[in-house]
């Protein structure tokens, strides 16, 4: 009895169930800012400060600092904007004694919700 109820179940068991269609993936609802601070000997300099801040403003609104590769990376609004980046070297020393140039900006330009890779050169 229970083999027979067995053999009646089993082709309904073994069924595949129709396939569902998959959710299309959401665009993401920001934009990276991602690059490398360059030393001076153009090796990748860890923990510096990087200031970033939208083109039409004066102060930084984002401070991120760079990893053991020299990278860093912040996540900014989707949407066409430009923004300014610059490390900030008051203060930090080589290991020669010698104190760092003030950074240069660089200006990264975002228009949705995008990679952007850039890179800092300090001197």
């Amino acid at each position: 009895m229970l083999t027979a109820a067995f053999l009646l179940l089993f082709p309904i068991i073994c069924v595949p169930l129709p396939a569902r269609d998959k959710p299309k993936p959401k665009p993401l609802d920001y934009a990276l800012i991602f690059g490398t601070v360059w030393g001076p000997n153009d090796l990748p300099i860890y923990g510096i400060q990087v200031n970033i801040r939208r083109s039409d403003q004066k102060r930084a609104k984002w401070h991120v600092y760079t990893n053991h590769r020299g990278e860093f990376g912040q996540r900014v609004p989707v949407g066409r904007a430009d923004y300014v980046l610059w490390a900030e070297t008051k203060g930090v020393k080589l290991r020669n004694g010698k104190h760092l140039e003030p950074s240069p900006q660089v200006t990264v330009h975002i228009e949705s919700n995008e990679r952007a890779d850039t890179g800092l050169h300090l001197k």
